[in-house]
């Protein structure tokens, strides 16, 4: 492996971050997923974005690290994801995870996935270095991970079929073709106006982290609507409130 790995020419600031990492990522793109399917190694999905302090921490506590890093190499084929760039796959293996383990999901999300068709059968977020808080230690995860694997394939087979087909009932209609209309966006519009905190700004409760995207929507909402006879001035009031609170705070990022 170069001193650069196959990070070093990705568009996304997160992934290039990690591109002097020991570890020899991959970004999610069909090489990764057939070197995966020709070793019979699972995936290690890694989905994390550059704001995200835990995501720095464990890049710096395993991703970093020599052994750490031969020992996902030996193991599994890795693939890092900014969830900015791809918030498709990002919602998809956070549902997966929520469903596999019953715990909110956060970043890094750590996902393990099936070689052969990309199924998730086990995840997490962060992992220390060490056990603590609960959690085991990242190196021990990976050799235990890797070991049931390949002692009982089979059933993480089903597990991860279960898996597949709580989603597709969470999503009706996943994958099927679908005349484009506004209803997402107006869906979008509508949920955000339901987790507005109209004291300090944001979405949902705390801890709170900043959402360009749900502020972009807002206000494009606006401006669409700013010509006609009836402007959309709750977006506006929502995204305003929202970065005067950031502002305030003392987030000038």
């Amino acid at each position: 492996m170069s001193p650069l790995n196959r990070l070093g020419l990705e568009s996304s600031a997160y992934l290039r971050s990690h591109a002097r990492n020991p570890v020899g990522w991959y970004p999610w793109c069909a090489s990764a997923l057939e070197h995966a399917r020709a070793t019979d190694k699972p995936i290690l999905l890694s989905i994390g974005y550059a704001a995200c302090h835990w995501c720095h921490v464990m890049a710096h506590e395993s991703f970093e690290d020599a052994s750490t890093a031969a020992l996902m190499d030996e193991l599994f084929v890795n693939i890092k994801v900014d969830r900015e760039e791809r918030p498709d796959l990002d919602r998809l293996y956070q549902l997966a995870q929520q469903l596999l383990t019953g715990r909110s999901g956060g970043w890094p999300l750590t996902m393990f996935l099936l070689p052969e068709n990309q199924r998730p059968f086990f995840g997490g977020t962060y992992f220390p270095p060490v056990a603590r808080l609960g959690l085991p230690a990242f190196r021990d995860l990976l050799r235990q991970v890797a070991a049931y694997y390949r002692s009982h394939v089979g059933e993480l087979r089903a597990s991860a079929a279960q898996v597949v087909a709580a989603l597709e009932d969470l999503n009706p209609g996943i994958g099927a073709k679908q005349a484009l209309d506004a209803g997402p966006l107006q869906q979008a519009r509508e949920r955000l106006e339901r987790r507005f905190d109209r004291a300090s700004g944001g979405f949902g409760s705390a801890p709170k982290f900043p959402q360009p995207a749900g502020l972009a929507r807002l206000l494009r909402d606006w401006y669409r609507s700013a010509a006609t006879g009836a402007p959309d001035l709750q977006a506006l009031f929502m995204a305003g409130l929202t970065l005067t609170r950031m502002a305030e705070g003392g987030l000038f990022d």
